[in-house]
Parts: C-alpha cells; structure tokens; sequence
C-alpha cells in the first residue's frame, strides 16, 4: 500500500524515522512529507535513504518556473495515490490545523484533499495535550474518522512527566496495519442515510425543531464511506463538518427530506434513517413575524410525512434500517416501529444526558427483523456506526438465505 508519512515539528520527529523503517518493512511504499518544522529537527535525506523516495518539504520548489507549475497540484496527486496517511509525530499546531481546515503547506493541503484512512500520532508537551483546545480537537478528528494513536507517558523532553511521549514506532505502525486492513464489505453499495433534525417553521424567524446533533447519521455516513460504499447524506441544519467522499444534500424541512430521500431512493442499495425528523408542521406558516400582542397563541399543526413508512412501503429489495430515540420501553417500542415501518432493522436507543442527542458516544440496542436484539455497549458514535454496519450485513446475508 502506499502510505502518505507526514512529520511534524517536534523533537520526537526522528521517531518517524524509525515509524518510516517499519513500514517499508511491511512491505509499504512510504511516501515522506515533512513540515519546515521537522526540517529543524531531522534531515530530509534521512527519509530519502530509508524510503528510496525523494522527500517533499514544500509546496513550491525554488527553481525554474515549469516545476513550480508541475508542483501547483503535486499535494492533489499525491493525496490520490496514497491509500493512507500517517503523521507522526502529529503536534498540536497540526491538530488544530486538520481539526479546522487550514491549509498552508503540503501537509496540510494534502491532508484536506486526502480520502482514506488517517492515523494521527500526536506528541506534545503535557500541558499542551491536556489543554482543552487540544482535546476538543482530538474530538473533532475522532468523529471525522481519524485514529488517534494516544501519547504515552513518562519523561519528556521539556522536563515534566506526564501524557505526551510520541507512542513507540511499533505502535503506530501496527496502528496503520490495521486502519489500512479496513475492510471495503461495502464497495459496490449505494448508502442512503438521513441525519440531524429538521426545522419547521412558525414565521420567518421561530421554527420547531429537536436536540439532535447528527453526530450519529454522519459517523453512518464516514463509517460506510470508509467501507467502499457511496454515500449520500441527506441533511437537516447541524453543525457538523461533511464526511469524506460523501455526497451531502442539505435540507431543512421535512418535506425538503422526503423530497431528497425520494430523488435518490432508486439508486440506494441501503436506507438508513437516522434523522429526527420533527412530527408535526405549521401549514401555511406566516410569511411575516408573529408580533407578540396577546398573552396566549394558538398554534394549529399537522403530522409531518411519514417518510419511514413510505420507504418501507417502496423499498423492495433495499436494506431498510431506522431509529428511535426512546425514554422508555426501549425495545418494545423499537420492536413495533420494525413491524410497522417494515424495517430490516431498528436502531434503538434510551434518551439520557451522557448519550444519545449531542453527545460524542452512544450506547444502542439493534433490534433484527426474526427477532434477535444485540445490546451495543456505550463507546463513540463512530464505533458504534462500524458496529450497525457489521450486524446490518450480516442480517441481510441471513435474510437472503433464508428467502
């Protein structure tokens, strides 16, 4: 496989030169980007000599124009012919960087045009690792898919001990083994997933609407991208960076979601619903403000569509998974919404504080058309997302034998 290995400025930048040893010794190609900063620390031509590959230390070459014009895309290319990307070590500059889509030099432009797995090893200061910006960068990488190959503690450089020591070599290698080893069970697959809430307006400035972040739909959506499928995301107002590789369709209402559900329900091989779409609407919603002039307003609503259901009704051959968000009855109610929405499968989940809307982790229930449930233990929405996945292809394989 071709790696993409970038080097950030830290002392521990000659680690990478081992890191870079163990990967062609798996039998990668090992492709070298090196910050100014690593510059500072290790030479270039150390990763030349362990690679046999000339490294890349800017965007721009220094010489004549026609190689600055070849240059121009060289971070596109090269980002299209790695299937990995490694950085290591992964300072706090980088983190943020990565986490906020700035892109000033070669690593950092090729990291946003970059579609594969991407395996972080950050390094760092201790203060600097725990500080809360740094961590809710790591978050943020998280929930886009990145595996973050934790710091370990002990005695640094700057004097303090603490979390922060770049992980060993053999460490983050093995981490690339596996992220690389993902399994593509999805390539040939179209995934149609809905995420976030919807918006129904009251007047031009007031709306109903839920606590749903998304975060689930588009940790869906990155899971079954990074498994081969395409993906189209259809998406109520969240704030929420869009997956790699995914076609994302913004919508506000919950007529705009049907409508982009139903555009794309032919092409779709799998439906996953996890959109909270709101129940009701206001029909013939005011075009102007509603000035507050009386001490009691009547609002008159009416159900939203019912877009599980239809799909359910149309879905032939498609996988058809939904979800709900309950705060009690758990798996009773998820059991009903099966059989009433002609679901393959629902995803159930208990509406608490620490999970479910807003929160990075969720804990679920899987409730299986032939009646098997499969409890999903609390961890981060992206895991739980290969998780449904593992069991939602391992269903549909028993449907088909079964028929």
């Amino acid at each position: 496989m071709n790696v993409l290995l970038g080097v950030g400025g830290g002392i521990a930048a000659y680690k990478a030169a081992e890191l870079a040893r163990l990967l062609m010794e798996q039998g990668h190609s090992v492709q070298t980007v090196m910050t100014e900063a690593a510059q500072e620390f290790i030479r270039p031509l150390t990763f030349a000599a362990l690679t046999g590959r000339k490294v890349i230390t800017g965007l721009f070459p220094s010489s004549g124009a026609d190689e600055v014009l070849a240059s121009s895309v060289e971070h596109i290319r090269v980002a299209q012919e790695s299937g990995l990307m490694v950085v290591a070590p992964a300072t706090a500059d980088l983190l943020a960087k990565f986490a906020h889509g700035l892109a000033g030099d070669f690593l950092t432009t090729a990291y946003l045009a970059f579609r594969g797995p991407v395996v972080l090893a950050p390094a760092m200061n201790t203060n600097m690792w725990e500080h809360p910006a740094t961590q809710a960068n790591l978050r943020t990488l998280r929930e886009r898919g990145c595996v973050i190959v934790d710091p370990e503690s002990g005695p640094l450089a700057c004097g303090m001990t603490g979390p922060g020591r770049l992980a060993d070599p053999a460490v983050i290698a093995a981490a690339v083994q596996a992220a690389g080893g993902r399994p593509q069970d999805m390539a040939g697959e179209t995934a149609l997933i809905t995420a976030g809430p919807t918006q129904e307006p009251l007047d031009p400035v007031r709306f109903i609407s839920n606590r749903s972040s998304g975060k689930m739909g588009y940790a869906l959506a990155e899971a079954a991208a990074a498994r081969g499928a395409k993906v189209i995301l259809v998406s109520g107002p969240v704030h929420l960076a869009p997956p790699r590789g995914v076609l994302v369709v913004p919508v506000k209402t919950a007529i705009e979601m049907r409508k982009a559900v139903m555009d794309h329900l032919a092409g779709a091989t799998i439906i996953i619903k996890s959109a909270a779409v709101a129940d009701y609407y206001v029909p013939n919603a005011p075009a102007q403000k509603v000035k507050k002039t009386a001490m009691r307003m009547t609002i008159a609503l009416e159900p939203t569509p019912d877009i599980l259901a239809e799909v359910g009704q149309n879905k032939g051959d498609r996988m058809l998974i939904g979800f709900a968000a309950e705060t009690e009855n758990l798996v009773e109610s998820a059991r009903r919404k099966l059989q009433s929405k002609n679901c393959d499968m629902v995803v159930a989940n208990l509406v608490g504080e620490s999970v479910g809307f807003e929160s990075d982790e969720n804990e679920v229930v899987l409730v299986m058309a032939g009646g098997e449930t499969v409890k999903l233990p609390r961890a981060p929405k992206r895991e739980i997302a290969d998780h449904i996945f593992d069991h939602a292809l391992r269903l549909r394989l028993a449907l088909h034998s079964a028929g």
